[in-house]
């Protein structure tokens, strides 16, 4: 348990009453996460859900380990989070037709080859419906206040009064003296927010389904297949990549759950939702379209007919531009996670940095104290916003290295199969980093330097990189005329 035992832990209780009312929207991994670090750090939290209830369903994700050293503060949370996270886990890697490319390794072993410490791994694939779940238990801890089916269809804020606020489809109103909006990619908030781009359909989307392992018991070819790693602990959980042209799919095993994505073009059936399922003969039908003359691997076809109805989700993928207007003219609305930057699946940085900017901005307000909530609220928009834009470009990197893989390379040379995940992500500590900088990013403010060309404080993205603007349409064009994905200057690795 690393987290526990850490000399820095500040629990609930250690810091004092702020005074300041935060309104927090969506109850996503970035609204809940601040809702709990808003409480601990001294404010009165309320939160806002258009659900009734909060959507624990899913499959998985990564989560980083920028945004789990955190958990340091909350040990029940801690506790909880090492009994879900995969222990001893093994990788395997297949082409996307069933050919065997990578033989199964332990993931420790893949670090190691990678020079990194295994016992700090960048981060671990998390069950999204177990670490909801977690969140849940800990906000029910807490008492916080949810009040459920509150469409939000509005944001507004009142300078002279110092307060802002949302109003639902019921012509309810709510008011703050800050407002989160946690609510993702279509949130309301951008109106007011201004400049804030619209998501972009990507034409592209996910199948994700998971379902009990005991299902596969119906085809003892397929059980055989993907069963669990035998290791020094017994069955251990393993993970199996699979590459194609245009295409990456990813299987994971554990005790009691089979769990399979992949990524594909659009089909017509997509929507952004959890609750959006499709028959399996639906992905059957179009899996082998765009994939070149080699098929999906029979086998990985017929763990699909396994999969029981209502169970594949048919999620589909939004883009947004980068750009640094993630706060309200008077600053007392503020993006974050989906809301504010959207990501690719495979840049394995969306829920991350969706957690990061909830302890950025519960640590700033802090800081700056109840006098001082816009100026907080830019100071944390300015901590974020070329650290998001860079792991959003990593994340097209990252699709470009999984849909088009160069196997002659990967033979020689194993990692060039697997995403970046470099030190300049997971090594990050947002907490640390906003009490660290708050004081010079205030002051750069005051002095008008401009973001891109301010040096006086030190960078959370990649060291010498200097921010350009770009878009997605730019890296897109690129990618069809068959060239690399330009991450720019310093060093990403």
């Amino acid at each position: 348990m690393p987290y526990i035992n850490d000399g820095d832990a500040k629990p609930v209780g250690s810091y004092p009453n702020t005074g300041i009312d935060v309104l927090i929207v969506g109850t996503g991994l970035a609204g809940l996460t601040a809702a709990i670090e808003c409480v601990r750090k001294g404010h009165n939290v309320r939160v806002l859900e258009r659900n009734d209830d909060i959507n624990t369903a899913g499959d998985m994700y990564f989560m980083g380990h920028s945004a789990t050293k955190f958990f340091k503060h909350w040990p029940e949370m801690a506790k909880e989070f090492d009994q879900i996270s995969l222990h001893n886990a093994w990788i395997e890697t297949f082409k996307h037709d069933g050919t065997p490319m990578i033989a199964p390794r332990k993931v420790s072993d893949r670090l190691r080859d990678a020079n990194m410490d295994p016992d700090t791994p960048p981060g671990t694939f998390q069950m999204r419906p177990l670490v909801y779940k977690m969140y849940v238990n800990q906000v029910r801890r807490l008492g916080v206040k949810i009040q459920f089916g509150k469409r939000v269809v509005d944001y507004y804020e009142d300078e002279k009064a110092g307060k802002a606020g949302v109003v639902t489809d019921k012509d309810e109103r709510f008011e703050a003296d800050v407002v989160i909006a946690a609510d993702g990619v279509g949130s309301k908030s951008q109106k007011l927010v201004g400049g804030q781009v619209r998501a972009m359909k990507s034409g592209r989307a996910m199948w994700r389904a998971a379902f009990p392992i005991e299902h596969l018991d119906k085809n003892p070819e397929v059980k055989e297949f993907f069963k669990m790693q035998k290791g020094e602990t017994g069955d251990e959980p393993i993970i199996r990549t699979w590459l194609g042209p245009g295409t990456y799919a990813m299987t994971l095993t554990r005790a009691d759950t089979m769990i399979w994505i992949m990524n594909h073009d659009v089909t017509g059936s997509e929507k952004e939702s959890w609750n959006h399922t499709i028959d399996s003969d639906e992905v059957l039908l179009n899996m082998d379209k765009g994939v070149g003359p080699q098929p999906w691997a029979p086998m990985f076809k017929e763990l699909i007919k396994l999969t029981p109805p209502n169970t594949i989700v048919n999620f589909e993928l939004f883009w947004r531009n980068p750009q640094p207007k993630w706060a309200s003219p008077a600053g007392r609305v503020v993006n974050i996670g989906d809301a504010a930057h959207s990501f690719l699946p495979a840049s394995g940085n969306g829920a991350t940095q969706a957690i990061e900017d909830a302890i950025s901005l519960a640590s700033c307000l802090q800081i700056g104290g109840r006098e001082n909530i816009p100026q907080s609220v830019r100071a944390h928009v300015r901590m974020r916003f070329i650290r998001c834009a860079c792991a959003q470009k990593l994340g097209f990197s990252n699709a470009e290295l999984l849909q088009d893989t160069d196997w002659s390379k990967v033979k020689l040379d194993p990692r060039r199969a697997q995403p970046k995940l470099p030190s300049w992500i997971w090594g990050h500590e947002p907490e640390k980093y906003a009490y660290e900088v708050y004081d010079k990013v205030v002051e750069s403010m005051k002095r008008g330097t401009p973001l891109e060309r301010d040096d006086s404080v030190p960078p959370n993205y990649p060291p010498g990189y200097k921010f350009e603007p770009w878009s997605i349409e730019e890296i897109m064009e690129d990618m069809r005329n068959g060239k690399p994905v330009n991450l720019g200057e310093g060093n990403w690795d």
